[in-house]
């Protein structure tokens, strides 16, 4: 009986995280209308400024477009392990034939982060911007007191992680830990794939034998390993992600002086969908490890 009541009250925690990342989705779904006017783009080989909306015009298809965080953030390194899983689907399922991220850092951070998470940069069009300021005129969220230059970013950043200024933080990271019984996330066992490939820890979440064929060691579970999203995976990924690339390269990716003065240590990222001029998804992330779910962009995107 015990058993019983136990497993009744994982399954409503489930479905109220559940609920909650709902809630996160269809909050930062109908945000403020995103504006592109007065955004140029620097290419992360260093050629010459390219306005936004230059950019997004695309005969031949749908733009997607990152706003990314500085290197070395989650939210960063989501949006760019995700974008490597996804952008297969995107281009194949979705009509995406031109996709662009802009990560707030200098090029060596930017280039760095794509070599640790294999992202192809034949794939996707890079900027960098090291103050943030497309993010900035786009309207991501800029953290918790964002105009107090009197307070530390780095107390700022502390506050965020407990929700202040990110009220949807708790809800990512608690979900990752839980997991979820309905939605899939089929991008997490792809970048632990790269992460155990290039020697990260943790590095047991997967058997990865000499054929490249993948055992995820997260379904043998009782009775969640069946589960879309297994619990602990999420967790596990970014813990992996935490140690192997945030604090170990963290000399390479952290934000120099210029860029903390810009406040970009507490800046949130986002991203938009373009289609003949016209924004037909958009996206601001409301918290830390709060970013875009690719499995709903995908639906929306094909109409679903």
């Amino acid at each position: 009986e015990m058993t019983n009541k136990v497993e009744l009250l994982v399954f409503y925690i489930v479905v109220l995280i559940g609920h909650l990342s709902r809630c996160v989705e269809s909050f930062s779904a109908v945000a403020t209308p995103p504006s592109t006017s007065g955004i140029v783009l620097t290419p992360l080989d260093g050629g010459k400024p390219v306005p936004l909306d230059d950019y997004l015009q695309n005969p031949t298809g749908r733009s997607l477009f990152v706003f990314g965080t500085y290197a070395a953030d989650f939210n960063a390194i989501e949006y760019v392990q995700r974008l490597r899983y996804y952008l297969p689907i995107l281009k194949a399922e979705c009509g995406i034939s031109k996709v662009g991220l802009v990560l707030n850092c200098q090029p060596e951070a930017a280039l760095t982060l794509l070599d640790t998470v294999d992202l192809e940069r034949t794939q996707v069009d890079v900027f960098v911007d090291n103050t943030g300021q497309a993010g900035k005129k786009f309207g991501v969220e800029r953290g918790w007191l964002p105009d107090n230059d009197d307070v530390n970013p780095f107390i700022k950043l502390i506050g965020m992680l407990w929700g202040l200024g990110a009220w949807a933080t708790l809800p990512a990271v608690i979900g990752g830990y839980i997991g979820n019984p309905f939605v899939p996330q089929p991008w997490i066992q792809d970048a632990l794939a790269v992460g155990q490939k290039k020697g990260r820890w943790p590095d047991n979440a997967l058997e990865i034998s000499g054929d490249g064929t993948v055992t995820n060691k997260f379904d043998e579970l009782p009775v969640v390993g069946t589960w879309p999203r297994r619990p602990l995976e999420l967790a596990t990924l970014r813990l992996q992600s935490m140690i192997g690339i945030s604090l170990k390269e963290w000399k390479k990716l952290a934000p120099d002086d210029e860029a903390l003065q810009a406040g970009v240590l507490t800046q949130l990222g986002g991203c938009m969908v373009t289609e003949n001029g016209e924004t037909i998804f958009e996206w601001k992330d409301p918290g830390i490890c709060a970013v875009v779910n690719f499995e709903t962009m995908i639906k929306k995107l094909k109409g679903q």
